[in-house]
């Protein structure tokens, strides 16, 4: 093992009295962003989706109702809006993404529990998104938790494969050198869980009302369910006080 996994070993082992003993192995938390690290209930991606509609309007000169649907299908076919249009489209995904994610933050509200409670997990933390860093950025900002990551992965770095694309996993695991048997995913996706699972990742299902969030479920894949993740960080850091 060298210098920089036994580091990382060490530091996972600094763990508080109350550290839920069935996380001890862990050494990288990642997680997904979008109605992940804030509540589905804000309606943010219904934001994003009203721009994908009107941005489809413009690229196939078509009405609202046909965009919807063109939109549906390539994020039920693909994954992402943005996969399907590139690939049956030829979109350039910076200025796709930069459109669509020029929405207002203001229905996110600072954290301030997730804001006490990240930088009480033993080893590194990420964030593992289908959009883009900067949007991310604003995101993490809003919540006030960006000084408590280590780095992000985007779907840029991704080279624009979604998840549950596999691709995107092994290229974040390798890009940061992250062994999966000490790393964990949460994330409000059920497929999205799948990769990290046969990759041998602890999975975390945030089952809190997402678009087909419960896709493709299959309950060998999922090592924990949740409904919030602040919650559920409370009840495996217990009491800090």
């Amino acid at each position: 093992m060298n210098a920089f996994n036994l580091l990382k070993r060490f530091d996972a082992l600094r763990r508080g009295p109350h550290m839920d003993r069935q996380f001890d192995h862990i050494c990288d938390w990642i997680f997904d962003l979008d109605n992940c690290l804030y509540p589905a209930s804000t309606g943010l991606f219904s934001l994003i989706d009203e721009r994908m509609g009107a941005y489809i309007e413009r690229l196939l000169g078509c009405s609202p109702e046909e965009a919807k649907r063109v939109q549906k299908a390539h994020f039920h076919q693909h994954g992402t809006t943005l996969a399907g249009l590139m690939q049956e489209h030829g979109i350039d995904p910076h200025e796709f993404l930069e459109d669509v994610h020029d929405i207002p933050l203001d229905r996110i509200r600072a954290d301030e529990r997730l804001g006490r409670l990240l930088p009480r997990l033993p080893g590194r933390r990420f964030v593992f998104t289908n959009g883009d860093a900067p949007y991310a950025r604003r995101v993490l900002e809003a919540i006030g938790v960006t000084d408590h990551f280590d780095d992000l992965h985007d779907i840029h770095a991704s080279s624009y494969r979604p998840k549950p694309d596999p691709h995107g996993y092994a290229l974040m695991c390798e890009r940061f050198c992250i062994d999966p048997k000490h790393a964990l995913l949460a994330d409000d996706m059920v497929q999205n869980l799948v990769p990290a699972k046969q990759l041998g990742m602890t999975t975390i299902w945030v089952d809190n009302g997402s678009e087909r969030g419960n896709h493709g479920y299959d309950e060998t894949v999922i090592d924990v369910r949740v409904a919030d993740i602040g919650d559920w960080l409370e009840s495996i850091l217990g009491d800090d006080g």
